[in-house]
């Protein structure tokens, strides 16, 4: 199992359009992906999973990917949050 800690870099939060490209990135990879808030544990391969985190600027996330490709999905995903979901 790979395990990376994200922080929410953009202003805006996790709303729409960054939960569509989390969840697209997460489905390119067989592995299972999920993202963890405060105990609660949502599939990242699912858009309306990701928007009920309701993370907001500076929140920390737990992404822990299990399986194949698990070191390549979770080092994607963690690109997206560096990149602030290229919103900014």
């Amino acid at each position: 199992m790979t395990e990376k800690l994200l922080t929410v870099r953009n202003r805006a939060g996790i709303h729409a359009r960054p939960a569509a490209l989390i969840a697209q990135t997460a489905n390119k990879f067989a592995c299972e992906v999920l993202l963890e808030k405060d105990s609660v544990s949502v599939n990242a391969k699912s858009i309306m999973g990701v928007i009920t985190m309701a993370a907001g600027y500076n929140t920390t996330l737990t992404l822990k990917a299990d399986g194949e490709g698990e070191k390549e999905a979770a080092e994607a995903i963690f690109q997206l949050f560096e990149n602030k979901f290229e919103e900014e």
